[in-house]
């Protein structure tokens, strides 16, 4: 699928198998974050073979043979998904990568029959920017879901599709 945003960029999104040395990197930048943020016990960024579990879907975003940023999704039941792994590549930042992917995964997990779709991401000041992308596109805060429990590290999010 291909989209066109701000004129700069055409990007496309695809269902990736998470065997790109881009991926990988980005990935391992995503965890090194989340633990030079947060403590270890609060850490809840899925590794890549967490990611390639039947019950995730892994998206990428690409500017031509650039990755942009990526996102997952994974099942919980039926009708209840998790948002796992956001992420937009540093060149990509404030650009609606992240906003164009978290369209994606809504419309996919709406097609798909989910009729829930949460989150877990951190409370320090280095994720404001991450709530404020989930507040915009409807989601609200939320106590603990699957199996999460209360964390002063942590923020739940849900979106009722």
């Amino acid at each position: 699928m291909s989209l066109k945003h701000k004129e700069a960029f055409i990007f496309t999104l695809k269902l990736d198998d998470l065997s790109g040395a881009q991926i990988i990197a980005l990935l391992q930048e995503h965890l090194n974050d989340m633990h030079a943020t947060s403590p270890p016990e609060s850490v809840h960024a899925l590794d890549l073979s967490g990611l390639k579990h039947p019950s995730v879907q892994f998206w990428t975003i690409w500017d031509g043979d650039k990755l942009a940023g990526c996102g997952a999704t994974k099942q919980l039941d039926e009708q209840h998904a998790e948002i796992k792994s956001m992420r937009t590549s540093a060149a990509y930042k404030n650009q609606g990568v992240a906003s164009t992917v978290l369209l994606h995964l809504i419309e996919q997990a709406k097609t798909s029959g989910v009729k829930r779709l949460s989150l877990e991401t951190g409370s320090m000041d280095y994720f404001v920017p991450a709530h404020g992308l989930y507040l915009k596109h409807g989601f609200e805060f939320c106590g603990p879901f699957a199996d999460y429990s209360e964390d002063p590290n942590s923020k739940f999010m849900c979106l009722n599709l």
